[in-house]
């Protein structure tokens, strides 16, 4: 599950060769990865904004690199130089769970590749048993966590309840 190797479909696709064809200005700025470890349903998503036209077209990779627009939000090029691998996360926040001492099994990671405050990061979140779930975020340069947070099922109903 390396990047590269995603990146790499994405690139030899006939749906993205057309589209880049089209849209020579379109530059990378957002991915989107889960990994299913319960129903083995994981994706690949890489996203791509079209400055001409204003808009963002996503690519899954699960379904042949189909083409989808998405609805639009504030985007900064990402470089697609990474080499990170989508098992060596699992494990690094499989690892830091020992270290806080979380016994709680993974169910699903979901994962978000966006650059935020000049920083490369991957966003996740990752769903454990027992209705718990994870917020973590990787400085994929680094390759470390510097943000991981537990929370519960019932702290999103809590935080739902006061807006």
């Amino acid at each position: 599950m390396n990047f590269q190797f995603y990146l790499e479909k994405l690139y030899d696709s006939k749906n993205f060769k057309e589209f880049i064809k089209e849209n020579k200005n379109a530059y990378p700025c957002s991915g989107f990865f889960v990994i299913d470890l319960e129903k083995n349903q994981n994706q690949q998503h890489f996203d791509y904004f079209v400055p001409s036209i204003n808009k963002i077209f996503s690519f899954k990779i699960e379904n042949n690199c189909e083409k989808v627009q998405i609805e639009n939000q504030k985007t900064q090029k990402l470089s697609m130089n990474y080499t990170f691998d989508l098992n060596d996360i699992k494990d690094m926040i499989a690892k830091k769970m020992q270290e806080e001492k979380i016994n709680s099994k993974i169910q699903k990671i979901l994962l978000s590749l966006q650059k935020v405050r000049k920083k490369e990061l991957l966003v996740g979140t990752v769903f454990i048993s027992n209705l718990g779930m994870i917020k973590v975020t990787i400085n994929i340069i680094e390759n470390k966590i510097i943000e991981f947070q537990k929370k519960s099922f019932l702290d999103m109903f809590r935080i739902i309840k006061k807006n």
